[in-house]
């Protein structure tokens, strides 16, 4: 068995099964709202209320994360489409990232030790998993 192989097929079907999961998520009114605060406190990201509702920036994210898992299972396939599909996954979670910077709250005491919403962490992991893909598709 090849782990390396394994691991990064492994990886890559995580996210796309994350990507698609949250995205299908985003066409609800509740996560719409829940995302609210996230998205009008970021810089990357908050001038799309100017041009849309809640849900409709929600349904905006969601298709973005769902059309990059769909490039996801392509890129097994095609190289070019894999570089774009990492480079779109890098884009996801380097801007759900910046939430830790930009949302205020989001880090604070507790019984003296500083947390943030953990949530938003696991994006390390899933930005890491972007850089593989880039990785891989940028030398083929």
């Amino acid at each position: 068995m090849n782990l390396n192989k394994t691991g990064y097929n492994l990886a890559v079907i995580g996210t796309i099964t994350v990507l698609i999961w949250i995205g299908i998520f985003k066409f609800t009114p509740e996560e719409a709202t829940a995302i609210k605060g996230y998205i009008s406190n970021s810089f990357l990201m908050n001038w799309m209320y100017r041009f849309s509702s809640t849900q409709g920036v929600s349904n905006i994210i969601g298709s973005y994360e769902i059309v990059t898992a769909i490039l996801l299972i392509l890129s097994f396939w095609n190289k070019k489409v894999g570089l774009v599909a990492g480079y779109l996954t890098a884009t996801i979670f380097m801007g759900t990232l910046s939430f830790l910077l930009t949302t205020p709250g989001i880090w604070r005491l507790s019984n003296g030790i500083l947390i943030t919403d953990f949530f938003v962490l696991k994006d390390i992991a899933f930005l890491a998993i972007a850089l593989q893909i880039i990785a891989k598709h940028s030398k083929e």
